[in-house]
């Protein structure tokens, strides 16, 4: 009899237990907590680098219609350009910012050869009269073009660190070509 007891008590015990609601909406939240944190970290994320990665393309654009409207250009001229860069990115961070702007010029039969190039190192990453990559639909003989490469490293902030590493980089890397606009070449002497 004191076993039957026992049996009716847990009986009642676990249906008060099944109707009671409280704290429901506790354990959703905890359900539903990492979740929304993630979603709203992710798009945090996401909007960051889609505005970094605007300004990269602002920026090479900004760098290359500047020297398209100059008839020469010096290596010293052109060291100003990653501030340019930089004046574009605040108020983001632009360290480790590479900029690498060439003049190509493409002959008579369109084909496309480095005639100068500069890198923000002051150094000469194409050798002149080599082949340079030109769009298809940008070659056209006997014309002129300044094209300005431009990458940056964007580092995530901090999305999923447990599933990515928190040190993972992009690269987010723009290319611009533009004619130049203050005559058919654009020249630079030291470069």
């Amino acid at each position: 009899m004191a076993g039957r007891g026992v049996l009716i008590r847990l009986h009642r015990l676990s249906k008060r237990f099944i109707g009671d609601r409280q704290g429901v909406g506790a354990i959703e939240f905890a359900i539903l907590f990492p979740i929304l944190v993630m979603l709203y970290i992710g798009a945090f994320e996401i909007t960051i680098g889609l505005s970094i990665s605007k300004r990269a393309s602002r920026a090479a654009g900004t760098i290359t219609d500047i020297v398209t409207q100059q008839k020469s250009v010096t290596k010293s001229w052109l060291a100003d350009m990653p501030s340019v860069a930089n004046a574009v990115f605040v108020p983001y961070g632009s360290t480790d910012l590479t900029v690498k702007v060439t003049g190509i010029a493409l002959d008579g039969t369109a084909t496309p050869k480095v005639a100068w190039s500069w890198a923000q190192d002051g150094s000469r990453p194409y050798a002149v009269n080599s082949a340079a990559t030109v769009p298809t639909e940008m070659r056209k003989a006997n014309t002129f073009l300044v094209r300005t490469e431009l990458s940056i490293p964007y580092k995530l902030f901090l999305f999923a660190p447990n599933l990515v590493p928190n040190n993972s980089t992009i690269t987010i890397s723009r290319s611009y070509f533009y004619l130049p606009r203050a005559s058919d070449t654009v020249t630079c002497g030291d470069c």
